[in-house]
């Protein structure tokens, strides 16, 4: 998942079927960090998302299973949740490596 603050809104006056009603917003991607990364993009909105919302973004065919009515349109980039509390554990924590040791599935590790 992405993590994206919305800066605006596209407007279309002709849409693929299935995407008629759909919201389009533009949005800046973001780091875990919050720091802008890459361009602008559009993405659909599944929740109702506004200006200055930080969102949860999903790209690919997640993004097309994301619409409510239709379940498969061409939508590459959809926002699936409005971000209420983000934290960050820091990288140096290690709570996200995986450590070496006993696992009760596979034994010691090594084996």
């Amino acid at each position: 998942m992405l993590l994206g603050r919305v800066v605006g809104s596209a407007v279309c006056t002709i849409k693929y079927p299935g995407t008629e009603g759909v919201k389009l917003l533009v949005v800046q991607p973001l780091d875990k960090l919050l720091e802008p990364v890459g361009g602008l993009q559009v993405a659909a909105d599944v929740v109702q998302a506004g200006p200055g919302d930080l969102c949860v973004m999903v790209r690919s065919r997640e993004a097309a299973l994301a619409m409510t009515d239709v379940k498969f349109v061409p939508v590459d980039l959809a926002l699936v949740g409005i971000v209420d509390e983000l934290a960050v554990q820091p990288v140096d924590s290690g709570e996200l490596i995986m450590r070496r040791g006993w696992n009760p599935f596979y034994g010691k590790a090594g084996e």
